[in-house]
């Protein structure tokens, strides 16, 4: 029997509850030598050690989601995966309000994740969650080359498809074709505003893990440059898809962002302001103690809603 958690996650979340690591080494056996006793007697596994943290999201993709072959690159973003599935569900429930209340699913369903990475997550969870089809936009070959080659190494991992963004300046020009539609975007944008500061953020989170290790070693554990920061950070890569998105008003029923810095909300409502959406919506999440939430925005009007549903816009 499953042990109950506090953790907030969405109640559909199948992370809510606290990790039966039993039952997981029975879906990925090399889970079990990192699984031990922690202090307070409750089976566990080492966060600040990168090899169990992929070990532990193998397990967990495995178990839940039936995919069986998930790896990254050395030093790649290693995803927390119920915070990223957080995310899918919240959004799911919003595609829910215009369609009588009832999330839809299947392969009509599409969406655009800004940024797939190569640990392809967001589609992973989204297609097996609900069916739903995926285009992953990247903008760095080796992370592009890795989520392309999770999806050709798992059947259960139809109706992904990934895309490479050439030119940094942009975000959806050169990856929305033209009459192309998506149900919503997703992204979780670079955070910090410089290597420097992305580096303060990888010891932060040592020093909160309480690990004693190499600290070079545990930066590893954080991911690549263009996966932890850009010029200006998180706000100013907002700011530029907020902007961007206004080509695309009419072919996509919602764009959203994970906002990871509340600070940053009056700056991005501010820049929402200027390109006139019908609707903005904020929605809060909540793991642990960690608070983020999602900015969606949607420049079609909540009664074309359901049109939008039935293919007739």
């Amino acid at each position: 029997m499953s042990k109950k958690s506090d953790k907030g996650l969405h109640p559909r979340n199948p992370h809510n509850e606290r990790y039966d690591f039993e039952a997981l080494i029975q879906s990925s056996p090399d889970l079990a030598p990192f699984v031990r006793e922690n202090p307070y007697g409750d089976l566990s596994v080492d966060f600040a050690d990168p090899k169990a943290v992929l070990a532990l999201n193998r397990a967990l993709l495995a178990h839940f989601y039936g995919v069986t072959q998930w790896s990254i690159p050395e030093a790649y973003l290693c995803p927390p995966i119920p915070g990223r599935a957080d995310y899918i569900h919240y959004m799911a429930d919003l595609l829910a309000r215009s369609n009588g209340g009832k999330i839809p699913t299947g392969t009509a369903v599409r969406v655009l994740d800004i940024g797939v990475g190569a640990n392809c997550i967001y589609p992973i969870i989204g297609h097996r969650a609900y069916g739903w089809s995926f285009v992953g936009a990247e903008i760095e070959p080796v992370s592009l080359a890795s989520a392309s080659a999770l999806v050709e190494a798992n059947t259960a991992l139809d109706n992904i498809e990934c895309r490479l963004q050439n030119n940094s300046e942009h975000i959806f020009k050169g990856i929305i074709h033209k009459e192309e539609r998506f149900d919503f975007t997703l992204c979780n944008p670079p955070f910090h505003a410089s290597a420097e500061e992305a580096s303060a953020g990888s010891q932060r989170k040592v020093r909160n893990l309480g690990s004693k290790k190499d600290k070079k070693k545990m930066l590893n554990f954080g991911g690549q440059a263009n996966e932890l920061w850009c010029p200006g950070g998180e706000i100013a890569f907002i700011r530029k898809m907020i902007k961007e998105s206004a080509a695309y008003a009419k072919q996509c029923l919602w764009f959203s962002t994970l906002v990871s810095k509340k600070e940053n909300l009056p700056a991005i409502y501010k820049a929402l302001k200027q390109v006139n959406p019908a609707a903005v919506e904020t929605i809060e999440m909540k793991q642990g103690q960690k608070v983020s939430r999602i900015v969606a925005w949607t420049f079609i009007s909540t009664k074309m809603h359901s049109q939008w549903r039935k293919g007739s816009m």
